[in-house]
């Protein structure tokens, strides 16, 4: 478990860094606010059918999406270069990327167990830091790179990074410690500790010892546990940070998350 820590600490130290209101008499307010939205179908309707109006919706309706993803995810140049659209298609036309399109609307064709332990675990959240922001999460797929995208609000979870242990292309790609991290039951978790990490990032200076960066994301991890209700990181730093929570029983999560120490 302690390579699976340090994998996960690599990946989020590589990854980027609405307020929330119910209206009176909105019943579906809260679930709306938290839902995934399936960006992913439409880009995957353009890459495999060069269907126009899909490329009109991600550039009218997603803007800020369409513009991570190729900018910051894909890094095929600028959202507002002219040959952009035809890069963009023409990346894609790899036989693996083409099959891996399939294979992601094929394995998450319905993603309600998702949407559900989502909005919990952010409401939870929510309830903990009152004052973040909710952001407004979708779908996308990428090239096998990024897991997680944070920024200007939004929070896009590559869908192609969690295929299962066993995905043929993982296999020859990707060590069993890193497989076991690409599955469909972390995406939940990731999305809380990267956005959380967002929010408290880390101190990179050269007073900090690298055991308090360790400590730092141990108290990231042990509140993704707390907010998922799962024990989904076991390591020597989350137990730590669970053995301090204890002896600190009245110390909220916000301030956990806001000690330096």
């Amino acid at each position: 478990m302690g390579k699976i820590y340090g994998i996960l600490f690599m990946i989020m130290l590589l990854c980027i860094g609405c307020q929330w209101q119910l209206k009176p008499n909105d019943v579906d307010a809260e679930e709306q606010r938290v839902s995934i939205q399936r960006y992913d179908r439409i880009e995957t309707l353009y890459l495999t059918t060069g269907d126009y109006s899909a490329l009109q919706q991600m550039n009218t309706v997603y803007p800020t999406q369409t513009r991570m993803l190729l900018e910051d995810v894909l890094q095929l140049g600028k959202v507002n270069d002219r040959d952009i659209n035809s890069k963009f298609l023409y990346f894609f036309q790899d036989s693996t990327l083409q099959m891996m399109l399939s294979d992601v609307q094929h394995e998450f064709a319905d993603m309600d167990d998702v949407n559900q332990e989502m909005a919990a675990s952010f409401e939870r959240l929510k309830e903990e830091l009152p004052d973040m922001e909710i952001p407004e999460i979708y779908t996308q797929i990428g090239s096998f790179d990024q897991s997680i995208v944070v920024g200007n609000n939004t929070l896009g979870v590559s869908l192609d990074k969690y295929l299962g242990i066993d995905y043929p292309f993982y296999v020859s790609h990707y060590s069993e410690e890193q497989r076991q991290l690409m599955v469909r039951s972390m995406i939940v978790p990731d999305c809380l500790a990267f956005y959380i990490l967002s929010l408290y990032p880390l101190p990179f200076n050269d007073q900090q010892s690298q055991q308090e960066r360790d400590n730092h994301m141990g108290k990231i991890q042990w509140v993704v546990n707390q907010m998922t209700k799962r024990q989904v990181f076991t390591n020597e730093y989350v137990d730590r940070i669970a053995d301090y929570m204890t002896k600190n029983s009245k110390m909220s999560i916000a301030q956990l998350l806001g000690n330096s120490k």
